[in-house]
């Protein structure tokens, strides 16, 4: 009797010591499980704050660019950045953050586009390996979502295409309110709109901001230089060499560095310096790969007074890396 009693003792207590080492073993995990999300969380949050750096940043130098805008003289190493899209990078030490600044005037204007300027629009979607035929059906498109009247382009789409689909909607019949409203239009996919691993989405040579249907060539990023009408490689390198030192200033110049593209390329472009008090700021914060890092995008309207006012800001964002 004895030593059966002993030997449920025995057993009880080789259960109790399997019971602590499992519930043990599972607050080893979960504790082990915790410490990695707050680490992670930890390191999310200081690519949050170098991201938002980064934004503060390039709006800072965005004003100082204005505030001197009129000055001859530049002292070495106080250049302002230019708003051509030019990628800047700061190391914080413990990490970093890259900004670009863009002045909305070197964008394609989607709320100024007509049949004749929507042009530049289609050779950049050719540009981006898009086929001819898709690039018409997305022009033909982005027109008829802004038009008043419901009779569709040849290859564009009115609201009985649109509520013809799974989830039917209505088309707009007015100006883009932003740019992710494109992705309601036919023919235009997420993977052309915000981009991918390999390619840059188009929303980056885009805006909803200006009517004129024209581009500043002063602002224009290279991705949009290559879209005008009749340019050549040669001729946006000249452009670009040109601008990192001096602004171009009339139709004198933009003759000069065009060339024989000149009259093609004309009447899809602006040759006013400092066109739009709209500038886009994009900043990506990091901590270690600068490509996995966190990313915001803010537009700001300038005034006289070089006061700003953020009139748009996404956080997270799709950016250029």
């Amino acid at each position: 009797m004895k030593e059966s009693r002993r030997g449920i003792a025995l057993l009880i207590v080789l259960w109790v010591i399997t019971a602590l080492t499992v519930t043990a073993f599972s607050f080893t995990v979960l504790t082990r499980a915790e410490s990695y999300g707050t680490a992670a969380f930890r390191q999310e949050r200081e690519k949050k704050l170098l991201a938002e750096a980064g934004i503060e940043r390039g709006i800072m130098e965005t004003i100082y660019r204005s505030v001197n805008r009129n000055q001859t003289m530049r002292l070495e190493g106080m250049e302002a950045w230019r708003p051509d899209g030019t990628a800047h990078a700061v190391d914080t030490g413990t990490g970093g953050y890259s900004v670009r600044i863009s002045d909305e005037a070197g964008k394609i204007p989607l709320n100024g586009l007509t049949d004749s300027s929507a042009a530049v629009l289609r050779k950049l979607l050719v540009n981006r390996g898009v086929a001819s035929e898709q690039a018409d059906i997305i022009v033909d498109s982005i027109l008829d979502w802004r038009d008043a009247d419901d009779l569709h382009r040849l290859s564009g789409a009115e609201s009985d295409y649109y509520l013809s689909l799974p989830r039917p909607y209505r088309a707009a019949n007015r100006d883009f309110e932003s740019l992710e409203e494109l992705i309601l239009v036919r023919g235009v996919t997420p993977e052309l709109l915000y981009g991918t691993d390999a390619t840059e989405g188009i929303i980056h040579s885009l805006t909803v901001y200006g009517k004129t249907g024209r581009v500043s060539i002063n602002a224009a990023p290279r991705e949009v230089l290559d879209a005008l009408p009749g340019i050549d490689a040669a001729a946006v390198e000249r452009v670009i060499a040109f601008r990192s030192s001096a602004d171009i200033r009339g139709e004198a110049d933009a003759r000069a560095l065009l060339g024989a593209a000149h009259p093609l390329t004309a009447p899809y472009i602006s040759t006013e310096a400092d066109a739009s008090p709209l500038f886009t700021v994009e900043a990506r914060g990091y901590t270690d790969d600068p490509k996995k890092g966190y990313a915001a995008r803010a537009t700001i309207l300038l005034d006289r007074s070089h006061r700003y006012r953020i009139v748009y800001y996404k956080s997270p964002a799709e950016v250029r890396p």
